[in-house]
């Protein structure tokens, strides 16, 4: 216990100077939050207030909870997408009670250790992911790059040449921060005509108030939020355990996957009894928050604590910000985002790899839909996979003294069946028949099923069938699938 809490204390700062790194980063994150969080406001057809006390609310609880420590989380568009048939249909009550009941999902889906499904999610599928959200992190910006004034495009490029070359004068300070505090002075001094956060909708006065949801308790409020509420927690997950796995591999270290599961669940709980809508990991944040120095829970609570401190202080001096000061931090992001070495790696890896890759962007830009893109990926990897193992099987026939010996290697499972079964029906001249499978291994009842065919029809034909090499794991899977022989392999003992 106290080795966890000591870790947990460690989590927070290590010491002075990694606090100060991270409250910087996190006062830089929640000033991106802003606009992000109205736009999902926007999406999902609420007020602009419940996604920025979505934002609010979660990144302050998921920073006490959470187990993937520097990574953000808020109300995102991949959730928001999803429900704005539930509140034209039914109103915003019902939205929270739907969160609610994701957060419960979500949970559950923690106790059942489905995060472990990450394992099924190649390094193709996050490739494709990251660079699928990179392009469309890029596309969210163009809005604010059209039909707009020469003042626009000059603020966004001196926002960058800020983000891009104030490191090498110092890195003590996020040189995102600074871009953004710049081109915000020089926006109100000289009055320039761009568009600005309050553009995007109004901001919310005051704290947010405790509440429960406005909705009957009835089987059929349940029958009306429960498939919104298991698809939010599905994509939520996903798109929170993908991101965790970017930070991991960002910061070279290593999150509790079960505890980012359960405290997503509750962050979300928390959200919604404070007038928010559901959310999730933002990968674009957490790369905002890494590069300005975040890697611990300070950072995350930060975010969080200081956006509401903005909403409810400076909410007039907020909504003056020029959005292409955030615009440039945006497009700081996807460029650092983007896997870069992908492209390169297009002719340097198998083609599989790099087809799984594409199709995962494909797919996603195409709908807009990060877990649409990761399960197209996951799939055809499963798909090039089972063809990889299918082709790994041979099987050799000997004959000698009126015996008949085959010999099988490799795998035998649903895709290599018909092979398997192809070996055995030509006319076989021996009466006596070995199959060796000492350099095989049946991993399904597919396997054993056509094991099971090919003794049958030998035996009909007047031949005598004897299997023999069977490993210990193939051994109990015949004892307990076959029809015909069994194997004779005891419990304990030692493979052939």
């Amino acid at each position: 216990m106290t080795d966890l809490l000591t870790r947990y204390r460690r989590q927070w700062f290590a010491d002075a100077a990694s606090a100060r790194r991270e409250i910087l980063a996190g006062i830089v994150v929640a000033l991106a939050l802003i606009p992000e969080a109205i736009g999902f406001s926007i999406i999902a057809g609420v007020d602009p207030r419940v996604g920025l006390y979505a934002s609010v609310a979660i990144a302050i609880t998921i920073a006490l909870i959470g187990g993937r420590p520097g990574m953000i989380s808020a109300a995102t568009a991949a959730v928001a997408v999803l429900v704005g048939p539930l509140v034209k249909q039914h109103g915003v009550d019902y939205l929270f009670a739907a969160t609610i009941l994701m957060g419960l999902v979500q949970m559950l889906a923690g106790l059942l250790r489905l995060d472990l499904l990450m394992q099924f999610v190649s390094r193709s599928v996050i490739t494709g992911f990251v660079n699928a959200l990179a392009i469309l992190i890029f596309m969210a910006q163009l809005p604010q790059l059209t039909h707009v004034g020469w003042q626009t495009y000059a603020m966004v490029a001196a926002g960058l040449a800020i983000i891009y070359l104030f490191p090498r004068v110092t890195k003590a300070v996020p040189s995102p921060l600074v871009a953004i505090l710049s081109l915000t002075v020089v926006s109100l001094t000289l009055g320039l005509p761009v568009h600005s956060v309050g553009d995007m909708g109004q901001l919310p006065q005051g704290l947010p108030s405790f509440a429960l949801p406005h909705v009957p308790l009835t089987f059929d409020t349940l029958r009306i939020i429960a498939p919104y509420s298991v698809t939010m927690a599905a994509v939520g997950l996903l798109e929170s355990m993908l991101t965790a796995q970017i930070v991991d591999d960002m910061t070279d270290t290593d999150s509790d996957k079960q505890r980012e599961a359960m405290g997503q669940g509750g962050a979300n709980i928390v959200a919604a009894l404070f007038g928010g809508m559901g959310g999730c990991a933002m990968i674009g944040q957490s790369v905002i928050n890494v590069t300005s120095g975040g890697r611990g829970r300070l950072s995350t609570f930060v975010a969080g604590a200081f956006l509401l401190f903005l909403l409810t202080v400076l909410g007039p001096w907020v909504g003056r910000m020029p959005m292409p000061a955030l615009v440039s931090v945006m497009i700081m992001v996807s460029i650092g985002t983007f896997s870069w070495n992908s492209i390169l790696n297009l002719r340097r890896h198998p083609p599989t790899s790099s087809a799984v890759m594409l199709v995962t962007v494909a797919v996603v830009i195409a709908t807009r839909d990060l877990s649409l893109g990761v399960l197209s990926g996951v799939l055809l990897s499963g798909i090039f996979f089972a063809g990889k193992v299918q082709r790994m099987f041979a099987i050799d026939r000997s004959e000698a003294g009126g015996v008949a010996t085959y010999r099988v290697t490799g795998q035998i499972f649903f895709a290599s069946v018909d092979r398997f079964t192809r070996a055995f029906q030509q006319p076989e001249s021996a009466s006596h028949i070995v199959i060796d499978v000492s350099g095989a291994h049946f991993w399904d009842i597919s396997g054993v099923g056509a094991l099971d065919k090919i003794v049958a029809r030998l035996r009909r034909d007047g031949r005598q069938v004897e299997v023999v090499g069977y490993n210990r794991a193939s051994a109990d899977l015949i004892d307990r699938f076959a029809l015909h022989d069994k194997t004779g392999v005891e419990l304990g003992a030692a493979p052939h």
